[in-house]
């Protein structure tokens, strides 16, 4: 007679969402043996401190992970359980940029359309130029549009683009070899981060337009494809010619300006420029000290997200950024000092916003 604090396997599946039959099935694979088994009835009985690893196996199956890998995540601590996990889902993101663009590849050629050349570029600079860009970016399921990277090329250059409303970040790049026309189109932009490894690698990536995404070639690698994203890229083009001049101009050490960032008690910051530097006082504080800062221009107080300022500044290049202010509503514009190829717009949050 089983144990009464044995619960039979019916049961034991309501609590954990697993069903009889699986509860079978990890039974007879070792990963979820029952407490007890009739001999008689061979029926099963489980008990509560099962629960636990039963409702673990089941979450780890709902990502897909492999009976091997989740019986050594079962098994492991939490730190070793944890990278398991991680490796299981980049190996899982890996096959699906792979799957994605063996679909576009295939897809083109079903089409019959040969690709065409879009530009040829140093491999080191597309994969950091597409890694900086990619940071405005975000996961949006109703707007696919604002996870990709708008790629416009000419005789004269490459631009990439992206947006994620708040924030607008474009670099412009000089092909090693350019197109014989212009081209556009808007890229996933997963699926070009996770080939940046190998982009970083190459000297010289050739990038070709295939009808249903981009096609990237390089020496002595696979070649690596990219899907096309559909939906309309916002107007940026609209957006930045209808900015007026900046009002103040302030540029401040990169670093110290994160690190003041990073040190801010609040979510929302207030950047307040003064002739005499910068300051980023907390709600309801005083100033405090002053970023050393060249500033021109009128003094202005300017508030921003945490989220929306620190990565349009980190991503700056070099030792220094620019900050071209226009007021309490309208896009900062930040720039690398030094080399303006890499240019963000950052939208402040409205000082009616403030904490």
């Amino acid at each position: 007679m089983p144990n009464s604090e044995l619960m039979p396997i019916g049961v034991f599946a309501r609590r954990t969402g697993l069903t009889a039959g699986a509860l079978r099935f990890y039974d007879d694979s070792g990963l979820l043996p029952p407490a007890e088994t009739d001999p008689v009835s061979g029926y099963r009985y489980y008990g509560a401190d099962q629960v636990p690893r039963a409702t673990t196996l089941r979450r780890l199956r709902r990502i897909a992970m492999p009976l091997t890998t989740a019986r050594a995540v079962l098994d492991a601590g939490p730190g070793e359980a944890s990278r398991l996990i991680d490796e299981h889902v980049a190996k899982v993101l890996g096959d699906a940029a792979a799957v994605r663009g063996a679909a576009a590849e295939l897809k083109s050629s079903l089409h019959g359309a040969p690709s065409r050349p879009v530009a040829a570029l140093k491999g080191p600079v597309l994969a950091d130029a597409v890694e900086q860009v990619l940071t405005a970016t975000t996961c949006d399921p109703g707007l696919p549009v604002l996870g990709g990277l708008r790629v416009e090329a000419t005789a004269e250059a490459v631009a990439l683009t992206a947006t994620d409303r708040y924030r607008l970040s474009t670099r412009t790049l000089v092909p090693a070899e350019p197109a014989a026309r212009a081209w556009a189109a808007t890229i996933d932009g997963g699926e070009l981060r996770a080939a940046a490894g190998e982009m970083r690698r190459s000297p010289l990536v050739r990038v070709e337009a295939t009808p249903y995404g981009i096609r990237l070639r390089m020496a002595g690698r696979e070649d690596r494809h990219c899907r096309v994203l559909t939906e309309e890229f916002p107007d940026h083009h609209l957006m930045l010619t209808s900015l007026p001049e900046a009002t103040t101009r302030a540029t401040v050490a990169k670093d110290a300006l994160l690190r003041a960032l990073e040190e801010h008690p609040g979510e929302r910051i207030e950047l307040h420029a003064t002739r005499h530097g910068l300051a980023l006082p907390a709600a309801g504080e005083p100033p405090g000290a002053l970023l050393p800062a060249t500033v021109t221009g009128g003094e202005v107080r300017i508030f921003f997200e945490l989220t929306t300022l620190y990565p349009a500044v980190s991503t700056a290049i070099g030792p220094d950024v620019m900050l071209d202010l226009r007021g309490t509503d309208l896009p900062v514009t930040v720039r690398s000092a030094d080399r303006g190829d890499l240019t963000t717009w950052a939208m402040p949050a409205g000082p009616d916003h403030r904490d």
